[in-house]
């Protein structure tokens, strides 16, 4: 009888010496992680906490922290990459606000201070000076634009569109400058009427900003084309040049608020960035996929896909 008190004795200290190291192992990890978290956190560091342990509980906690520690670097590279662009926001803006005002300012004190100016040379000056106020009004409402867009106050009015016809009438829009500046252009808009759900405006200030592009940074080509396709479940519309491009290192961030690029022989630059990403935001808005593509002289195609009404 002894003997059995004994061994009982002996395995119930033998289970609480146990305990007792497997809690003080516990505590001296919690320890390290608490520790390590504090370290990583104030050194901005993209470490993980690396922890060899049996205890199941405490694997699945450091996981979780890992992630956290993940999600953590992505806010973090979010905030630099939102500062950045913010930066090269203001510098943008300042640059195309400050070019064209200098350029009014100018004509303007030619035209109080000049008297030797004909009636002819005021009329061309003020017209000048009207093309520049009408470029930086557009600049303004471009920016404002985004900002309605981003802080969710532009409601968009969907209703069933006639694809067919809203893009004849923006080439058609486009259609005189285009010959006038030696474009071929190649539009493909099927005969079958396609629709789509959307806001009507709204795709057609997308398509704008994008003919626009293609004629501005597309003009090396001398090609314009809009294409439209359609299967049983998307309609695509596709606009393309064959101009200079956009390199394929810079490809991926063209949609970026206010991103643009520039090449430091030809000054080629994607004005201010803004209209691009308008015309993302607004397809995003209407359930739709915008997507680029770049050759250079070959085929540069902006492709937007909708759901087939």
């Amino acid at each position: 009888m002894i003997v059995i008190l004994t061994t009982i004795i002996l395995l119930l200290l033998l289970l609480l010496f146990q305990q007792y190291l497997s809690k003080r192992r516990l505590g001296k990890n919690l320890r390290y992680i608490s520790n390590k978290i504090k370290l990583l956190i104030s050194n901005k560091s993209s470490e993980r906490i690396l922890l060899m342990t049996e205890d199941k509980q405490l694997r699945e906690l450091l996981m979780k922290i890992n992630q956290l520690l993940d999600y953590h670097q992505e806010y973090l590279a979010d905030n630099a990459r939102m500062r950045m662009s913010l930066n090269r926001m203001l510098t943008n803006i300042s640059h195309d606000l400050k070019t064209p005002l200098t350029v009014v300012l100018g004509y303007l004190e030619n035209i109080q201070y000049d008297n030797d100016y004909t009636p002819e040379e005021r009329n061309a000056l003020l017209a000048k000076v009207s093309v520049k106020v009408i470029d930086v009004a557009s600049l303004i409402n471009k920016f404002f634009d985004l900002a309605k867009l981003e802080s969710g106050d532009w409601k968009l009015d969907s209703k069933r569109i006639h694809i067919n016809e809203v893009c004849r009438k923006v080439v058609v829009g486009y259609y005189d400058t285009l010959i006038n500046k030696g474009f071929d252009v190649e539009i493909n808009i099927p005969k079958e009427a396609l629709y789509l759900y959307g806001d009507e405006d709204a795709l057609i200030r997308i398509l704008n900003n994008l003919l626009s592009n293609a004629i501005c940074y597309g003009k090396d080509g001398k090609f314009v084309g809009l294409t439209v396709v359609a299967d049983n479940e998307t309609v695509t519309i596709e606009v393309l040049d064959k101009g200079k491009g956009i390199p394929h290192s810079k490809q991926d961030r063209i949609f970026e608020r206010l991103y643009t690029v520039k090449d430091s022989k030809t000054e080629f630059a994607e004005g201010s960035g803004l209209g691009l990403t308008i015309s993302k935001r607004l397809t995003e808005q209407m359930e739709g996929k915008i997507e680029f593509s770049s050759v250079p002289y070959s085929r540069t195609a902006f492709i937007l896909t909708f759901k087939n009404a």
